[in-house]
């Protein structure tokens, strides 16, 4: 086992890994940025070293600095944690080549999988579904030719994207060469390189993703499904599991379909296989994130498994202790992203926090790096704090998530708190009807959506 992790992110999962770290006797080093010298991920490492300014491309996304701050520690593991670096494939690299465990898939599948043209390419190969498309994108003329084939309305996708950038629906061929442009404009400032593909568009989709874990002697286990369909300008914003839509059956032929699959190309580690579902609940393969999720405390609550405890023994060489390649699942779990931001506009809200209060009682989990007097830059993402409840059903969980958002105390900044309580009081939402779109409801301005 490891003797001491340095954790490369910031932020609630730098907490949450310094937490499976204390379990397991890891010693942790963080790394904060000059914005983040009071943090609390800083305050219960055992070791904390400054990388650089505010900046994230100074700090945060700072190879270099992050190498030399495990190097000068002697760490010789690395958690990345999720965004930031968490899927660089070249950041792996140079972990592997300093001599440092990276806690998280080989280069190789990242670089797959990050490759979302490939990726699709990949499962398709190994037997999984996916929605009609093309290859890269070479020219205007072949975009309508494919478009045209495929049928409109079809969705421009940037191939090295997510989290919505890079991405145009197109409705009708006149709208086609705009979304073009734009989709490679936003893919070339985003990700490095212009390159699109083009993909059937689901009018009124769910998204739906299988977690998996994978370790270093040929086992790939799924932990069931997540709900992620609540979603506003492609970011999630609820996630639950087990999904509505999911019953036995299908979740043990999809799930044991995404376990051949990924055993094939030597998957380890933690990651989530994504999928679209269409209005007659065909799954279609969405793209695979290869790292811990935001959401994987959902899975967590319904499976009693530490998923960053078995990241961390998974990465340091021993077997998963799961017999099969499955575990039941216990009850329903929600969680809610609780976000710096105005629940009506959803702009940033950056600033002081107050005064602070967090919910408790049976069934409820909060992991947050915000406390009162706690400052709330306005350099990094607007995630501060997860609100998770788990209830013996899907009806007892939406109770207790109610009470406890009501009960959920963030003075001094705005958050999306009133949103999620108006989802919780919706009959629609209540009796699992929604799609991708669902927010626009709640959203005049048409920042809902999908």
């Amino acid at each position: 086992m490891f003797e001491k992790i340095l954790i490369a992110n910031r932020g609630e999962i730098a907490l949450r890994v310094i937490c499976a770290c204390k379990e397991l006797g890891i010693r942790t080093v963080a790394v904060y940025s000059e914005a983040d010298r009071y943090s609390l991920h800083v305050r219960f490492a055992d070791e904390a070293v400054c990388i650089g300014p505010p900046r994230s491309s100074e700090s945060y996304l700072n190879v270099a600095s992050i190498i030399s701050a495990a190097e000068i520690t002697g760490a010789d593991a690395i958690h990345p944690g999720y965004g930031f670096l968490a899927e660089s494939a070249h950041f792996a690299e140079v972990c592997q080549t300093s001599q440092l465990a990276f806690i998280g898939p080989h280069p190789d599948a990242i670089r797959l999988m990050g490759d979302k043209n490939r990726a699709r390419s990949t499962m398709a190969e190994l037997g999984l579904p996916v929605l009609p498309g093309s290859e890269v994108i070479q020219s205007e003329s072949e975009a309508r030719e494919v478009a045209a084939a495929i049928g409109y309305p079809v969705m421009i996708k940037a191939a090295a994207g997510g989290g919505g950038r890079g991405m145009r629906i197109v409705k009708l061929p006149e709208e086609l060469a705009g979304a073009l442009q734009t989709a490679r404009n936003e893919a070339a400032a985003a990700f490095g390189t212009p390159d699109v593909y083009i993909e059937k568009y689901i009018t009124s989709p769910r998204h739906i993703e299988f977690q998996v874990m994978g370790d270093h002697h040929g086992k790939v286990i799924h932990l069931g499904e997540r709900e992620c369909t609540i979603q506003r300008r492609h970011q999630k914003l609820l996630e639950e599991s087990p999904s509505t839509q999911i019953d036995a059956a299908m979740r043990q032929r999809l799930g044991g379909e995404v376990v051949r699959a990924l055993q094939k190309i030597g998957y380890t580690n933690a990651g989530t296989v994504e999928f679209l579902m269409d209005e007659n609940r065909n799954l279609f393969f969405l793209e695979m994130n290869t790292r811990i999720q935001v959401e994987h405390p959902v899975t967590e609550m319904v499976t009693g498994l530490d998923l960053v405890k078995l990241q961390i023994q998974v990465a340091a060489g021993e077997r998963l202790p799961i017999e099969g390649e499955t575990v039941g699942l216990r009850g329903h779990a929600i969680e809610c992203r609780i976000c710096a931001e105005n629940p009506e506009t959803f702009a940033p809200s950056a600033g002081k926090v107050t005064g602070f209060h967090v919910p408790g009682g049976t069934g409820v989990r909060v992991d947050t790096a915000a406390y009162a007097e706690s400052v709330i830059p306005p350099f990094y993402d607007s995630l501060i704090a997860k609100l998770i409840v788990h209830g013996k059903n899907r009806a007892e969980a939406i109770s207790r998530m109610a009470r406890a958002l009501e009960m959920f105390i963030v003075e001094g900044i705005s958050t999306s708190i009133p949103i999620h309580e108006k989802i919780m009081a919706d009959p629609d939402f209540r009796a699992g009807k929604f799609d991708t779109r669902f927010l626009a409801r709640f959203s005049p301005n048409g920042a809902g959506g999908f």
